[in-house]
């Protein structure tokens, strides 16, 4: 039993539509909020209704106008600590700087451990999360935080395609243990892109497929897609080398940077992903979501309940023990 007086759920202007999935899932109604920003760019929050010594969580996919989407963030959560909120967790469907989790370079910030430092000092008491790109992140906070995977949604999408002579490709090396798991998850072999790149501006200056995929259908999987030129470069490697259909699969559609008009051009049939991040309705036949919104749902009602989060492992609810 919860020991909360109530469960509530704001929403900031990251991803509004996933919060009222999210509510239809609980069987509760957002709780009222403005949002306004001023024409000399400060931001203004109002909670609508009082929070006092009740269960908060307010839904923020961090994405952009990036600078904005923290600040509001940080604002809402002020604001609920300020009114006397009991428990404040911040819903981070996509969880921005996470690349930035360690110096690769000299004199440069770890960007992903400001943030939590900022949601800490803000007055969150706890993060939900979904699929960072480092697990380490989990380690920069000094508040509970709860990672769940979206993987499974992938991986049931992929099945329904019903491929039967099929690999999946790793973009890099780093993403091969999570790679290897969706592979065994589909029961198909692991195929690993090795690339190198240029510090000085990021990009890629070689790639190397170890595996083979000649006449397969290769599934190219990774967390989150910003541009998308690492993706499809890999897809030009793999048509290179022989393969037949390519599909792509990614937890957090980024898609910046004209990323939708590459994919429309490049050699993927398609781009299964989630709505972890708002995306075009019509922006390309080829990109299947599959919502996150149930997943988040689950884990937001067995927070407030005090029930286990990690038993629904075991329990059907998704296959989340490999991740």
């Amino acid at each position: 039993m919860s020991r909360f007086d109530e469960l509530k759920i704001f929403s900031g202007t990251g991803h509004p539509a996933l919060t009222e999935a999210i509510c239809s899932y609980i069987g509760v109604q957002a709780a009222g909020i403005q949002i306004q920003k001023f024409p000399n760019d400060n931001i203004f929050v109002k909670l609508l209704e009082s929070i006092r010594e009740q269960d908060v969580f307010i839904v923020q996919s961090l994405h952009t106008p990036l600078s904005d989407r923290i600040m509001e963030l940080l604002l809402i959560i002020d604001a609920c600590k300020r009114d006397s909120a009991g428990r404040i967790t911040a819903v981070l469907p996509y969880y921005a700087y996470s690349r930035t989790d360690k110096r690769d370079q000299p004199r440069v910030p770890i960007s992903a451990r400001l943030l939590a430092d900022m949601l800490e000092v803000a007055g969150a008491h706890r993060v939900l999360t979904l699929d960072l790109h480092a697990g380490q992140i989990q380690g920069f906070f000094r508040i509970p935080v709860d990672e769940m995977s979206a993987m499974h949604l992938l991986i049931q999408r992929v099945r329904e395609l019903r491929l039967e002579n099929a690999t999946v490709v790793a973009t890099s090396l780093g993403f091969a243990k999570r790679a290897r798991n969706f592979a065994e998850a589909l029961d198909m072999p692991l195929a690993l892109v090795e690339r190198r790149h240029d510090h000085s501006d990021g990009s890629i200056t070689h790639l190397n497929l170890l595996g083979e995929v000649a006449g397969r259908d290769c599934i190219i999987v990774d967390d989150e897609i910003a541009t998308g030129r690492t993706m499809l470069r890999v897809a030009h490697l793999l048509k290179e080398r022989g393969a037949a259909r390519l599909i792509g699969a990614a937890v957090h559609p980024v898609l910046c940077d004209g990323a939708l008009e590459r994919f429309k051009q490049g050699p993927l049939e398609m781009l299964i992903t989630t709505d972890s991040i708002p995306h075009p309705q019509d922006a390309w036949p080829g990109l299947r979501v599959a919502s996150v919104a149930p997943l988040l749902g689950e884990t937001i009602l067995r927070i407030h309940k005090g029930i286990s989060v990690g038993a629904m492992f075991q329990e059907g609810h998704a296959q989340l023990g490999r991740w």
